[in-house]
């Protein structure tokens, strides 16, 4: 599951660094949740047109993604910044890599269109092996891969140590991981 609430050119970013710093803490031990990165891109920085704050989550239960969204924690984004759109997708692959050990600095998004006439699930076979294959990188603390059939996208988001590789996608700065049934999480592939 992801939101992103895209920010002004001119918005300061230290409000969302102390919203994150004050009240990212309330997310380490919420029941049902696998982990929460909360990402932020800034406007000229790593490669950034604009400024975002776009955390995304995993989920180990989805009834509790449903009573975050309805509950107290969620309520305090549609206060502050209106209610974002929250796009979630059927998880198709995780798997920690070796850079579990250390916090991520990074993660990335990318997202590939299944095209017109391919055959949906050689796409999902060839995506599911590259993520194998990343899941062995040294600097991949976690990889994930979600599909969307309302879009038909795929989804990748990967939890780097440090800075993110060219071409892996979109890089938001992690400021805090809330990580309280990351091992609950299903590890490898689900489809």
């Amino acid at each position: 599951m992801q939101y992103a609430i895209t920010l002004p050119a001119d918005y300061d970013m230290r409000i969302i660094r102390h919203r994150v710093q004050s009240k990212g803490h309330l997310m380490d031990g919420f029941p049902g949740l696998g982990l929460k990165a909360y990402g932020v891109r800034e406007r000229g920085a790593d490669r950034s047109p604009v400024n975002e704050y776009a955390p995304f989550y995993l989920w180990v239960d989805p009834e509790a993604m449903n009573r975050f969204l309805t509950g107290d924690g969620f309520r305090g984004v549609i206060r502050d910044f209106g209610r974002p759109a929250v796009r979630h997708w059927q998880g198709l692959f995780h798997r920690a890599g070796p850079a579990s050990g250390r916090p991520p600095g990074f993660f990335s998004r990318r997202t590939e269109t299944v095209p017109e006439g391919a055959d949906p699930g050689g796409c999902i076979a060839d995506a599911l092996a590259r993520h194998e294959e990343l899941a062995t990188d040294d600097g991949v603390f976690t990889t994930s891969l979600a599909f969307d059939p309302f879009r038909w996208e795929l989804v990748h988001f990967t939890l780097w140590a440090d800075a993110v590789p060219e071409g892996a996608g979109e890089s938001y700065r992690v400021l805090h991981l809330s990580a309280p049934g990351a091992d609950a999480l299903p590890a490898g592939r689900r489809w």
